[in-house]
């Protein structure tokens, strides 16, 4: 992801998001260094990432597939391409939060071995209050 990009990625995160990262969220990824990815199809951006890490803990900020064109695969080669970063940069945990109402995410994440280890409550602003985040953690050694 490099700064052209911003726009297309929020203008995604958005249609996928009741409460998305605004474009400046993601400048502030880029700035801090964070491993951020894009996925596109016919030039346009159709998948992005953001990880964190710090020492040796990955951390999934962010990640998003355009609706037409989610299952079809882009999200699992998004997250293969995470697992990798992670692992080559010393990672030996990747840690992510999912909305517990987002059932599809929570597959998708069990399915590649994620362990939910802990629940934050009121975790995520939704258009009611607020929801709880399921903790998933998987061992990258």
């Amino acid at each position: 992801m490099k700064e052209a990009d911003l726009d297309a990625v929020s203008a995604l995160d958005a249609s996928l998001q009741d409460h998305p990262w605004v474009r400046r969220n993601f400048a502030d990824s880029l700035a801090a260094g964070h491993a951020a990815r894009i996925l596109r199809s016919d030039d346009k951006v159709i998948g992005f990432s953001v990880v964190m890490t710090v020492v040796d803990e990955a951390h999934l900020l962010n990640i998003g597939v355009d609706r037409r064109h989610q299952g079809q695969g882009h999200g699992a080669r998004l997250l293969r391409q995470i697992i990798e970063d992670a692992r080559s940069a010393g990672a030996v945990r990747l840690l992510l939060e999912v909305r517990r109402s987002n059932q599809q995410a929570i597959d998708f994440y069990r399915h590649f071995a994620f362990m939910q280890v802990a629940v934050r409550r009121a975790y995520y602003p939704t258009l009611a209050g607020r929801e709880d985040a399921l903790l998933f953690d998987k061992d990258l050694q």
